[in-house]
């Protein structure tokens, strides 16, 4: 699902809001048939949910492989911990190549796939992503795109926040449009085609 919109329009502060690092005002956040709302975000990841901030949010100073580990800290035992990052690497090869490079040494591509990989070491459940492809050059936005791809084949639900609208027409199977924080457009992509909804007006980066 992609969760579209012209800036301020709430798209991050509702991603925010489900990773429970904000805390809505009215209304309630069900996952799984629970209320999660007003849940410490580290909870939250424990059910199975996992965020992957705008501008990333790494720790600069450390290496990508503790940047890496942080993101399976919920696990018990060492194994579970350390499991994870075999399919991070097959994700991201070039990560395995700069284990013990410090995080802030890494091009913008490469710390946007360091992110995702901190997230996926949680084995979420739902990924939550705010606007991954931001000043990226345009092919890596096209090897950050072909991995969401890759994971949302795996089975792997998505909500993804984007301003660029090519990319979110692309993958999304269904679109989130807010307004002033508000739903305006909520459709499947094809429903969204047969209904000839004029989306610029809503957007407006057309």
């Amino acid at each position: 699902m992609c969760v579209a919109g012209a800036n301020g329009a709430g798209k991050s502060t509702l991603l925010k809001s489900i990773a429970g690092l904000e805390r809505p005002r009215s209304g309630t956040i069900v996952f799984d048939g629970a209320p999660i709302h007003g849940l410490a975000a580290h909870l939250i990841t424990a059910r199975g949910i996992a965020f992957v901030p705008e501008n990333r949010r790494l720790f600069p100073r450390l290496s990508v492989r503790d940047n890496l580990r942080l993101g399976s800290f919920l696990f018990r035992k060492a194994a579970d911990r350390e499991a994870p990052l075999d399919r991070v690497f097959q994700l991201f090869p070039r990560l395995a190549e700069r284990l013990d490079q410090r995080a802030e040494t890494l091009s913008g591509g490469e710390q946007q796939m360091l992110a995702i990989g901190r997230a996926l070491m949680s084995n979420p459940r739902v990924l939550l992503m705010d606007e991954p492809s931001e000043g990226l050059a345009p092919q890596i936005v096209a090897e950050v795109m072909a991995t969401i791809r890759r994971l949302k084949a795996e089975g792997l639900s998505i909500v993804l926040v984007e301003q660029n609208a090519k990319l979110v027409f692309d993958v999304a199977d269904d679109i989130v449009v807010l307004n002033s924080g508000r739903v305006v457009v909520a459709e499947s992509m094809a429903e969204l085609q047969q209904s000839g909804i004029d989306l610029r007006q809503h957007l407006g980066i057309y």
